[in-house]
């Protein structure tokens, strides 16, 4: 019993001590992290016209979701069910029986740079396939080993990590590289879980394939998104102590410390001692993948900082459509956080042991307390929300207002100040990509040119490039033919009166002011692609019935154990 409640108090605890911040009332606004109140299922959302699918089907997902919980519940339960799951995973996959070893690996998971800087830039959904990755590695063990059940828990698991399109491409990599292989069973396992995780990412892939955009990005975003220094020790070993986010505005301030490149060597050192005791507990073909998975991933991550690796990235995104997911090549690091932290883990557990055989058992505990506090040592501005910057706003009331105008006469929208990213002072200053896409039930466009510091990484929306040369040439947004064009005054300054020549003013609150178009004229509906929806019910379907049977399963044991004789309930 101690050893099934231990990972689950650890896991919530962790959880605590880092949302603590949503204990309060209304919506963190950072970033990529936009929720609202009630967001409206749009074809958008499944099919973007000219844009990248880059949130396809997260989006749609959050909008289904949303239709039975609202957005501040919504999101909180997202946040917990990351930190939960990422912690009781980790735990579940060492290969151990020692409960203190399982705490090491909950909290190493739970507490790494990678999760700080992406939950600080926002990106959940990326976060949810991190948390996804033990459960998916020990359902692949399992399927390798014949255990009943092993399959569909991969298959869930990858059905999470598929919310996005990195995450889907990290679960696809990962299960083919683990069940691709000489064991029983294997060939209908691996083309079973290849063939459905394949299916579980169609609705994104389909998606970037009808889309009317090139789906080839700036070569300029090689460098801007490669990973950075932290502090002294340079970019790659920033990667190897699993942070190097290109944003320095994401990393926690402890990760600049000059001790932090000392204290990655030293994790670095026991997970190399672990690695002998996975190898034998996973066995060589198991360990083996995983290590090879890790080091590419750790590549993957480190091209755009080697020798060539920027010239080879550039001439990917501008030559092959949808590359640019290689160009943050940070976030690929997942399988090589899961490896170090289950290797240190029972790296730390070899020390222990081999520490109490020479001096007391009390001297391996003092080892393994320590291998578990490491993380929090080390960065404990990861704690209250990367200390508070996870806090909770409330959306102003404007905003209702305006959904409501926008939706009693449906049209597309445009958004001013017209830049990707926004910074409200009643969100505290805090930068975020601009939420009227996300409010509106209704098409919203907005800049996708990406600027960090002086550098303009151009988008890939073609509709969005021709709006942006119209308002370069002086032009009155009206002449782009939208219905509405949303001015967010809190955003920064009114625009230019030219811009908003021919608009006849509809709504003007505190933060924001609406304008309608009255010479804008319905066009004809576009024709949305079918494969597009026939890849979402598709894919939907696989969540559904995969959901189904494992409910189904667990009803079943239920009710077994509920009429079980008194022999069998006793042991016979």
């Amino acid at each position: 019993m101690r050893e099934r409640l231990v990972p689950h108090a650890v896991a919530a605890a962790v959880t605590a001590v880092v949302l603590a911040p949503l204990a309060l009332p209304g919506y963190v606004l950072r970033y990529d992290m936009v929720f609202v109140p009630r967001s409206t299922l749009s074809w958008e959302m499944i099919a973007p016209a000219t844009a990248l699918p880059r949130a396809v089907p997260q989006d749609a997902v959050v909008a289904l979701a949303n239709q039975l919980l609202p957005g501040w519940l919504l999101q909180r339960l997202v946040l917990v069910a990351i930190l939960y799951l990422a912690a009781l995973g980790a735990a579940r996959l060492v290969p151990t029986g020692r409960v203190g070893v399982r705490v090491v690996a909950a909290l190493g998971y739970a507490w790494t740079p990678y999760l700080a800087e992406r939950l600080l830039i926002g990106q959940w959904g990326l976060l949810v396939a991190y948390a996804a990755l033990p459960w998916l590695v020990r359902a692949a063990i399992g399927v390798r080993g014949a255990e009943r059940g092993a399959l569909r828990r991969l298959l869930l698991a990858a059905a999470a990590s598929a919310i996005t399109p990195t995450g889907g491409l990290l679960a696809l990599v990962v299960v083919t590289v683990l069940l691709v292989g000489r064991y029983p069973g294997a060939a209908r396992a691996a083309l079973t879980g290849v063939g459905t995780v394949v299916l579980l990412n169609a609705p994104w892939l389909v998606a970037g394939f009808v889309s009317a955009g090139t789906g080839r990005s700036d070569p300029a975003g090689v460098t801007v998104f490669a990973a950075r220094a932290e502090n002294w020790a340079g970019p790659l070993v920033a990667l190897a102590g699993t942070g190097g986010i290109w944003n320095g505005q994401a990393t926690p301030a402890s990760r600049s410390g000059w001790l932090i490149p000392l204290a990655t060597l030293l994790v670095l050192a026991v997970a190399g001692c672990g690695v002998p005791v996975l190898w034998r507990r996973w066995s060589a073909p198991v360990a083996g993948r995983l290590g090879l998975l890790a080091v590419a991933s750790w590549l993957g991550a480190a091209l755009g900082v080697l020798p060539g690796g920027a010239s080879l990235l550039g001439w990917l995104v501008a030559a092959v459509p949808g590359a640019g997911l290689l160009r943050d090549g940070q976030k690929l690091l997942v399988p090589y956080v899961l490896l170090v932290v289950i290797a240190g883990a029972v790296g730390a557990e070899r020390l222990a042991a081999h520490l109490a055989a020479r001096f007391d058992l009390a001297t391996g505990r003092v080892l393994l307390a320590g291998a578990a506090l490491l993380p929090l040592a080390v960065m404990p501005d990861l704690a209250v929300g990367g200390v508070g910057r996870l806090r909770p706003v409330a959306w102003p009331a404007d905003w209702a207002t305006v959904a409501r105008l926008v939706d009693e006469r449906p049209g597309e929208v445009v958004s001013l100040p017209f830049q990707e990213y926004q910074s409200y002072a009643w969100n505290g200053g805090r930068v975020v990509i601009d939420p009227a896409p996300r409010y509106l039930g209704v098409p919203v466009l907005i800049d996708d040119t990406l600027r960090v510091d002086g550098t303009a990484v151009a988008g890939e929306d073609p509709r969005a490039a021709r709006l942006r040369e119209l308002l370069a040439a002086g032009e009155p947004v009206a002449a782009a033919g939208p219905r509405w064009v949303l001015v967010q005054r809190a955003a920064g300054p009114s625009p230019d009166p030219a811009t908003l020549a021919g608009l006849r003013p509809v709504y003007a609150g505190d933060e924001l002011s609406l304008y309608e178009n009255p010479a804008w004229r319905a066009a004809p509906e576009p024709s949305r692609p079918g494969p597009v929806g026939l890849a979402h019910l598709l894919a939907g379907t696989v969540v559904l019935v995969l959901g189904f049977s494992g409910t189904a399963r667990w009803c079943y044991r239920v009710v077994a154990s509920r009429h079980a004789s008194p022999a069998e309930g006793e042991g016979g």
